[in-house]
C-alpha cells in the first residue's frame, strides 16, 4: 500500500480508511454467518465496490472480475480492505488494488501467500495495471489460473 500523508501513528488516511473498511468487513461476515445467502451477498459488496470506483479503476476492476470468475469460479468473490478480492479456504488469494484507493499512479493486481505462484526463490506478487487489452487479459487469466491452483 502506498504512503501518502502519513499521521502520527504511521498510516496514511488512506491506510486508515482501509483499516475501518476491513472492520466494518469483518463485521458484516460475523453477522452473515449461517446465512444461507452469504455468497450472494458478499458477492453484491464486491460489485458495489466496483461500481463505486471511478471510471478507470471501475473498468479495470470489471475486466479483472470477468477474467477471475471465468477461469477460477472456485474463488470465492469478497471484499478485502475495501477492495475487490477472490478467496480459497477463508483466505483472499487475489485481489485488485484499485489506483484511487491510495492515489496511486497504477491499479494493482495483487496475490497473497495462498497463490500458488511459487517459482525458484524468487517471484512477483503484484502487478501494475494501466489498462487490459487481449495479451493482458490472456496473462491474468494464466496467473489467477496459477494462483487458484488451476495450471
Amino acid at each position: 500500500m502506498a504512503r501518502e500523508s502519513t499521521s502520527s501513528a504511521g498510516f496514511s488516511a488512506e491506510e486508515r480508511a482501509a483499516m475501518k473498511e476491513y472492520a466494518a468487513e469483518l463485521k458484516a461476515e460475523k453477522q452473515r454467518k449461517g446465512a444461507a445467502d452469504k455468497a450472494a451477498l458478499d458477492v453484491q459488496d464486491l460489485l458495489d465496490k466496483i461500481a463505486a470506483l471511478d471510471d478507470g479503476d471501475r473498468q479495470t476492476a470489471q475486466m479483472v472480475h470477468a477474467i477471475v470468475t471465468k477461469v477460477a469460479p472456485d474463488l470465492a468473490p469478497k471484499t478485502w480492505y475495501g477492495m475487490p478480492a477472490y478467496y480459497r479456504d477463508g483466505k483472499a488469494v487475489v485481489f485488485f488494488q484499485p489506483a484511487g484507493k491510495f492515489k496511486a499512479r497504477y491499479s494493482t493486481l495483487g496475490f497473497n501467500d495462498g497463490a500458488a505462484l511459487d517459482d525458484g526463490a524468487m517471484w512477483p506478487t503484484s502487478y501494475a495495471l494501466t489498462t487490459i487489452g487481449p495479451a493482458e487479459e490472456e496473462q491474468i487469466g494464466e496467473l489467477v489460473r496459477r494462483a487458484a491452483g488451476l495450471s
